[in-house]
C-alpha cells in the first residue's frame, strides 16, 4: 500500500486491528520494511497491537530521490568542522517528518515509535520533534551523533561500505551473506538457508544502492542529536546488543544516559540483527514502556 506523506510517496504494510494501540516500525541505513522480521509483527499483534511498517525515502518501494546526487561523505565532514551547513537532499529529521506525514495519512493520532539502527535514529527525532504523537520510543542498536563515542570495527564499516562484486542474484546474495557474518549476532547465528532466501527475496523487491549513500549522508550531515534527545518526554526504551560491531554498545548507552528517564536492555551474543529468537525480549522490553503512562 501507499501513502502520501510529507509530499512524497511511502510504501507501508498495516497489520492488526485498526482501534488497536499502533506500533510504526522504522528500519535502518539502506533497509526495506521487509527487514523487520514477520515472525515480530505476527507477535506484536498477538499481543494486541495495530503494526505498520514502511519503506523510508529512498529505499525499497517509496519514493526515490533521483534528481539528487549522493553527496560526497568527505564534504560534508568538511563542512561540519567548519562550522557550516553540509549540502544534502535531507536530514533525519525530515525522515522522522515522513514518519509523522505516515502517521497524518493513516489518520494516527499518537502511536508507539520503534526504530532499529538508523531507524532509531528517525524514531528519536520523532520524539524530540513531535512530543505529542508519540506513546513511547523505543531504540534499538542505534546511537546520539555524538562524535566521542567509539566508531564501527574496521571490518564492519568496509562491508557496510563496499558494493557487491557484480549486480546478479549470486553476487548480491553473497555480499548479504557476508555483512550477516560482520555485524550480525555471534551468539545467534544466522540459519545460511534461511538467509539467502532473504537477501534474495529483498533484491528481488527493491535495488537501490543510491539511496544507501544519500541516507547515510543524512545521518552524517545531521551530527550530534544530543541536544534534541534532551526533550523528549516519551517513556523510552534503549535494546542494544553487547555485540554490536557497527554500532557499539557505546552508541545505546549514550542513548539511555541522554534521553531523561529512558531505561536500556543490553542482550549478551547480539550483534546488529534481529535474530527471530529474540523477539520475545526485545517485545518485552518494549512493553516495559509502551505500558507505562505518557507524560506528554
Amino acid at each position: 500500500m501507499k501513502a502520501q506523506a510529507n509530499g512524497i510517496e511511502l510504501e507501508y504494510e498495516d497489520y492488526g486491528a485498526k482501534d488497536a494501540p499502533p506500533v510504526l516500525l522504522i528500519m535502518g541505513l539502506g533497509a526495506q520494511l521487509t527487514l523487520w522480521p514477520m515472525p515480530m509483527v505476527d507477535e506484536l499483534v498477538a499481543r494486541g497491537y495495530r503494526v505498520i511498517r514502511y519503506d523510508n525515502r529512498d529505499i525499497g518501494l517509496s519514493t526515490k530521490l533521483d534528481d539528487e546526487p549522493a553527496p560526497a561523505i568527505t564534504a560534508i565532514v568538511t563542512a561540519l568542522m567548519m562550522g557550516s551547513k553540509p549540502d544534502v537532499p535531507y536530514l533525519l529529521s525530515d525522515m522522522a517528518d515522513d514518519a509523522v506525514g505516515l502517521l497524518d495519512a493513516l489518520d494516527i493520532d499518537k502511536a508507539h515509535i520503534m526504530g532499529a539502527s538508523m531507524g532509531g535514529m528517525i524514531a528519536q527525532m520523532v520524539a524530540a520533534l513531535y512530543p505529542t504523537r508519540v506513546l513511547s520510543l523505543t531504540s534499538i542498536m542505534s546511537t546520539t551523533g555524538n562524535p566521542s563515542l567509539p566508531a564501527a570495527t574496521a571490518e564492519a564499516m568496509a562491508v557496510l561500505t563496499t558494493r557487491p562484486d557484480g549486480s546478479d542474484e549470486a553476487a548480491i546474495v553473497a555480499h548479504g551473506i557476508k555483512i550477516e557474518k560482520v555485524i550480525g549476532s555471534p551468539g545467534y547465528p544466522a540459519d545460511e538457508t534461511a538467509l539467502t532466501e532473504r537477501v534474495l527475496r529483498d533484491f528481488r523487491r527493491m535495488y537501490y544502492p543510491t539511496g544507501f549513500a544519500r541516507q547515510m549522508a543524512a545521518i552524517v550531515a545531521s551530527g550530534d542529536r544530543r541536544e534534541a534527545l534532551k526533550g523528549i518526554t516519551a517513556p523510552t526504551m534503549v535494546i542494544h546488543g553487547a555485540d554490536d560491531p557497527l554500532v557499539p554498545l557505546a552508541g545505546g548507552r549514550d542513548t539511555a544516559a541522554t534521553i531523561p528517564g529512558a531505561k536500556i536492555v543490553e542482550i549478551a551474543g547480539m550483534g546488529h540483527n534481529l535474530p527471530e529468537v529474540l523477539i520475545g525480549q526485545v517485545l518485552d522490553a518494549f512493553e516495559e514502556v509502551a505500558k507505562a503512562p505518557a507524560t506528554a
